[in-house]
């Protein structure tokens, strides 16, 4: 990063490019999501406090689109209505709060 001192830089901070891809707050997201302990199921309007890198927001899954294979990544079920734990799925997320987010395609590590 040119002409930003040390100083000026804090745990969490999002730093991109500002001409070619400035990084932006997402009002939705969709991910993919393990559920690894959890009492019960979670259906649709659900809202567990996400942590992501530094971010720790509550985001609403406004709609969980399937459920899938954990290792494979396939399919195994079209819009479910809830998920348990061991279950991974492809939700719809909407954070409380703005939140960065990139899509994997777009910036791959």
């Amino acid at each position: 990063v040119k002409n930003v001192s040390v100083k000026e830089l804090r745990r969490g901070y999002v730093a991109g490019d500002s001409k070619a891809a400035p990084p932006r707050g997402a009002a939705d997201f969709t991910a993919q999501v393990i559920v690894l302990n959890h009492p019960g199921q979670i259906s649709n309007g659900y809202t567990p406090v996400l942590d992501c890198h530094t971010a720790h927001i509550a985001c609403k899954f406004a709609e969980i689109k399937e459920k899938c294979d954990r290792r494979t990544g396939k399919t195994t079920e079209e819009n479910p209505k809830a998920i348990k734990s061991g279950d991974a799925a492809i939700v719809n997320l909407v954070p409380s709060k703005p939140m960065c987010v990139e899509a994997f395609q777009e910036f791959p590590p």
